[in-house]
């Protein structure tokens, strides 16, 4: 049993729950099943050591789960063999192969009846944020840097146009800052495209988020003295419109300065904040919040991890895509994953019509 087939034989087995491997849990499949240190497996500097032992640490522990056998990094082959075996010998009693190519299937009358039963297009969703983590995709490296900034006690700005995914991953990152951020922060996520129209109700729904007495100013300082919170601002560029004045700036800034400050930001926006408020360059002042956070710039995906994206996605279906098809699709999205979604969705969901 080489390292593809096992490879394939655990997200086929993980598929059954929608928790096929992502990028870098494959990769450290596939290193451990060869011997290698994390070190060896993730050499390019994009994780830091930490980060890729908890990721190993967590994918042995997924994989005992679903295989009933411990497995662990220094004993990785035989368990999964074991599995295998296991699987397969209950497979053969009801005809049914453990693995299984994922090639294009027979436009015949089993088949389409097989297709339609399941009644499931992978890519999904199509619109708004992602909001399991298992679903994110792509991009465990961005998630590895913002915690290691969150981590020495900075806030963060995750820059990038509409559509990048944003506001996915600043929600995934709250959902994993329990198991990530080494001081505990209570996670909020506030976002201002939801009903926050001025600075009135800013605080309103700040202080409701966090759940402590409507409050601004001094008193929203007092508030929070013994509160320790990571604060996640998603749509940002709202801050801009009529309603709201640099003040909120200078306070989110106050209450995220210093090792022990009661906030710690973690801010979506479309551009460089010093850009996104004009009033930051007035009579020589700074930008309140560029000031204090690092800024993570969120790009398009390469051609590499939209394959994967696509692979991933097929994994757990009897389709495949055609290579002329990828191709079609990697040129029309850009690399923008909502975009890649919501092509992939159509091309899926007209093959099932064709097989009708």
């Amino acid at each position: 049993m080489d390292s593809q087939k096992a490879l394939t034989f655990i997200n086929k087995l993980l598929a059954n729950d929608k928790q096929v491997l992502n990028d870098l849990e494959q990769k450290l499949f596939l290193g451990m099943w060869e011997g290698e240190e994390y070190r060896e497996i993730v050499n390019d500097g994009s994780y830091s050591e930490e980060y890729v032992r908890d990721v190993g640490a967590k994918l042995c522990k997924k994989i005992t789960k679903h295989l009933g056998i411990t497995v662990t990094k220094r004993n990785f082959k035989n368990p999964i063999k074991q599995g295998y075996q296991k699987y397969s010998e209950q497979a053969s009693l009801s005809q049914e192969p453990i693995v299984e190519p994922n090639n294009p299937p027979l436009k015949d009358e089993s088949h389409s009846a097989n297709l339609l039963q399941q009644n499931y297009n992978p890519f999904i969703p199509q619109h708004g944020r992602i909001e399991d983590p298992q679903q994110l995709f792509g991009r465990e490296r961005e998630i590895s840097r913002v915690f290691e900034v969150l981590n020495s006690n900075s806030s963060v700005a995750l820059i990038g146009e509409e559509g990048i995914g944003k506001s996915s991953l600043l929600w995934v990152i709250c959902q994993q800052a329990e198991n990530y951020l080494q001081l505990p922060r209570e996670p909020v996520f506030l976002d201002l495209n939801n009903g926050v129209h001025d600075e009135d109700e800013f605080y309103f729904a700040l202080c409701d988020k966090i759940g402590i007495p409507e409050s601004k100013g001094y008193r929203l300082t007092r508030n929070l003295q013994k509160k320790k919170v990571l604060l996640a601002i998603d749509n940002l560029g709202k801050l801009i419109e009529n309603g709201f004045t640099r003040q909120v700036r200078d306070q989110l800034r106050g209450l995220a300065e210093g090792r022990d400050a009661s906030l710690r930001l973690i801010l979506a926006a479309s551009e460089p904040l010093d850009k996104l408020f004009n009033d930051s360059q007035d009579n020589g002042k700074t930008s309140p919040l560029a000031g204090i956070c690092q800024e993570e710039h969120i790009h398009p995906w390469d051609e590499g991890t939209m394959r994967a994206f696509i692979t991933n996605h097929l994994a757990n279906t009897s389709v495949s895509f055609t290579e002329d098809k990828i191709i079609q699709l990697i040129q029309e999205s850009g690399g923008h994953p909502r975009k890649l979604m919501q092509l992939c969705y159509r091309t899926y969901s007209q093959y099932v019509e064709s097989v009708r």
